[in-house]
């Protein structure tokens, strides 16, 4: 006696099978829009990095998206009785799942993070200009190309579904989800090692795919008594990896124009005693400026080419972008400060005695100026100060990595979050040069600043400030939090996002 299945179970075999081969074939765009990520991350450096990087590539957006197969789809493969609408409502959510992948793959190659509810507020803040200057015209172009991206999932789908007869013959299944399987439990296996050994090349990729939460030893080896978690914390407290070794900068050539019947003055305090000799300036102060250098050195150069300390050692054979800018336009620069620190250009003279010789009656300057106290106040008494635009930059501590100091201006800057490598951005925009700060500082213009949260480094640590913490970040990953009002720690929690955000631009000029 001959048992045929029911009419119903055929179906339901079928829309399973179809299932499947829908999810493998939008498994394969999947990993081609998440390689956006890869490319968008600086390259892991070493093979078993870069073996991890393929492994956890392709195991977590294989779960990813099989995930939403078994959530989404599969479900109605057994409770749908129509074909047509099975292939109709998972065409849609195949569609909108991808172009959800693709924007948090666009908003991670620009921010460096991810879209998630912490997040909102950085994508609304990121973002908001750029939509506000959505006309009709652009909302209906993406409301066309989704649509057209939905069309071309029915297409798949349909063609999946006239041929699965055929395809269910190609015993495929069992090898491809072994592979994928494999490469998922391999690459949690290899972070739960990194992470024991704090492994850099594999620990900096915790970040580059959305939604995920690799394994560590913390959670699990600590778990079975198989990892000191004493010694493990002492380790990455001691651990760091500068691997800023070669940098592009600028990232492009600059081209914007300079008005030189301006002049300007930086005087930047290299010393923790008080100004006496402001009291007669009517100058704006800004009470949130900070002094990320650990020594004059790292001062000078933060300043002179808008990055920080961490580019110092690259930089030492590059010329500072205000110096090109002042040969290109035949901008008299005055720099002040030891020879030694800076690197000399025939129009920027570098001297250690400018206050004695400084001609006050020669336009079209740029002075910056490295001094302690003292010197500032001698400054202050020439005339050309009430006759130049002035920028006064106090709160360098060689004993206190980071110091809440103040930014006096006679300009109408904005009383933002800011730092040193903001000063160049800032003077570089009032002399008229309107080119885009990023191609040369991780600073910002103070005339028009778009962030309002700061990133640099001291000595081995990237200290990023936002809403009244600054949080000190090891390169492996430790941290602290800070209140700035009170100096204690802080019970906030870490913001990923931001910080994953801030190490994006902050390595803009790597060339890793």
């Amino acid at each position: 006696m001959i048992l045929a299945e029911s009419p119903r179970r055929q179906r339901v075999t079928k829309l399973v099978n179809w299932g499947h081969w829908f999810a493998l074939a939008n498994i394969i765009f999947a990993l081609v829009i998440s390689s956006i990520f890869v490319f968008s991350s600086p390259a892991s450096g070493t093979p078993l990095g870069t073996v991890y990087l393929f492994a956890n590539w392709l195991g977590h957006i294989g779960f990813l998206t099989f995930c939403g197969f078994v959530i989404f789809i599969l479900p109605q493969c057994y409770w749908v009785t129509s074909a047509r609408v099975v292939k109709g409502s998972s065409s849609f959510i195949a569609a909108f799942g991808l172009a959800l992948l693709a924007l948090d793959a666009l908003i991670f190659n620009r921010t460096g993070f991810h879209i998630t509810l912490s997040s909102a507020e950085l994508v609304r803040s990121e973002t908001q200009n750029q939509i506000s200057a959505f006309t009709w015209r652009e909302w209906s172009y993406l409301l066309a190309l989704f649509l057209v991206w939905f069309g071309f999932q029915l297409i798949l789908a349909n063609a999946i579904w006239k041929r699965i007869d055929r395809l269910v013959k190609h015993k495929v299944g069992v090898p491809v989800t072994a592979a994928f399987v494999v490469c998922f439990i391999s690459s949690h296996a290899m972070h739960v090692w990194a992470d024991a050994k704090l492994y850099q090349p594999i620990i900096k990729q915790d970040n580059m795919f959305p939604l995920s939460y690799p394994a560590t030893a913390k959670t699990l080896l600590s778990r079975y008594e198989l990892l000191d978690l004493e010694s493990y914390q002492q380790r990455k407290q001691l651990q760091f990896d500068a691997e800023l070794k070669t940098v592009n900068y600028p990232l492009s050539s600059l081209y914007c124009g300079i008005d030189n019947s301006l002049s300007a003055t930086l005087l930047v305090q290299t010393d923790t005693s008080p100004l006496t000799g402001l009291d007669n300036l009517d100058l704006r102060v800004n009470e949130n400026f900070y002094v990320a250098a650990s020594d004059l050195g790292a001062l000078v150069h933060s300043v002179l080419y808008g990055v920080p300390e961490i580019y110092a050692s690259s930089l030492q054979n590059k010329t500072p972008v205000l110096f090109e800018i002042a040969e290109a336009y035949s901008l008299p620069v005055i720099v002040d400060t030891d020879p030694a620190l800076v690197i000399e250009n025939s129009h920027a003279t570098v001297t250690q005695n400018a206050l004695a010789t400084f001609n006050g009656t020669v336009g079209g300057k740029l002075t910056v100026v490295f001094a302690s106290a003292a010197e500032i106040d001698e400054w202050l008494t020439l005339p050309m100060i009430s006759r130049s635009n002035l920028l006064i930059a106090t709160g360098f501590d060689p004993d206190n990595s980071l110091k809440a100091g103040r930014l006096y201006s006679s300009m109408d800057i904005q009383p933002t979050v800011a730092g040193t490598e903001d000063l160049l951005a800032t003077l570089l925009n009032l002399f008229g040069c309107e080119a885009n700060a990023g191609l040369y500082s991780t600073g910002q213009n103070l005339f028009k600043p778009e962030r309002n949260w700061l990133v640099s480094t001291s000595g081995e640590k990237i200290i990023l400030l936002h809403n009244g913490t600054r949080t000190e970040i090891m390169s492996n990953g430790s941290y602290e939090i800070i209140d700035l009002r009170t100096g204690n720690r802080s019970t906030q929690n870490l913001n990923t996002d931001l910080l994953s955000q801030a190490i994006k631009h902050l390595s803009r000029f790597s060339s890793r």
